[in-house]
């Protein structure tokens, strides 16, 4: 669990309410009903149409990683790597086929099949290597969905304003109907700037940050593969992979 996320969140929320109370507000005027559905509705709908579904349901699955962050496994790979090396020098690359069933990352069991059927060095850096940059820019498309929500969230948040002082404006002759209008006008754009810098953009640059650590770590592991397939010895495969946490 990523706590300073949890953290983060609550943070954000409870100033802007202890601003609200410190000024002499209620907290009860920033909850308009009419205002968060033009805004989380707008927003969606905005999202959606820019966006293939599959890429639209993966990015929100992908939310979960704010909260829920994908294992960090340099420090494993590089365990993995070391041994995998020692054994292909006492035994031959061959050996390493049994470990391959083991392997619970498709990426590594891809790696370590390259590795063992004798492919060479430099192609088996390519080929892996073109596996990363189309897995980097299929989950930064999908991260993305969340940078454009927080474009869009904004722009809809003014929308439900000039909605709520239109509203303010056809009953000028009704007193008692205008602070209604007036309120759903202000807090929609609360709203909109609100989930925009609180909620959206965060959630899109932790995903990113993220997507750029499991890339990191796969650079590593072709790094540790070619080095196994060079013949290199096990502390200069273990050095190099470690420059990549230094």
């Amino acid at each position: 669990m990523d706590k300073i996320s949890i953290f983060g969140l609550i943070l954000g929320i409870a100033a802007i309410v202890l601003g609200q109370v410190v000024e002499g507000g209620h907290i009860s005027s920033l909850v308009q009903p009419t205002a968060f559905l033009i805004v989380t509705g707008g927003t969606l709908g905005a999202v959606m149409l820019q966006s293939p579904l599959p890429v639209f349901m993966d990015g929100i699955r992908m939310a979960r990683w704010v909260f829920v962050p994908p294992l960090a496994a340099h420090a494993r790979l590089i365990e993995e790597a070391t041994s995998w090396s020692h054994t292909a020098r006492r035994e031959g690359l061959l050996a390493l086929e049994a470990r391959i069933e083991m392997l619970a990352d498709p990426f590594m069991r891809k790696g370590v099949q390259l590795l063992v059927d004798g492919v060479e060095p430099e192609r088996l850096r390519e080929l892996l290597e073109v596996e990363i940059d189309a897995s980097e820019a299929q989950m930064k498309l999908r991260a993305r969905i969340w940078e454009a929500a927080g474009g869009y969230a904004p722009t809809i948040g003014i929308l439900g304003a000039v909605m709520g002082l239109i509203h303010v404006m056809e009953n000028l002759s009704d007193p008692s109907r205008l602070g209604a209008g007036i309120a759903v006008a202000f807090v929609a754009t609360i709203y909109g700037v609100g989930f925009a810098n609180l909620v959206f953009l965060p959630i899109s640059k932790k995903l990113l940050a993220h997507i750029g650590s499991i890339t990191s770590q796969r650079e590593m592991l072709v790094d540790g593969l070619v080095g196994i397939a060079n013949g290199d010895n096990p502390r200069i495969i273990e050095s190099r992979m470690r420059g990549y946490i230094a």
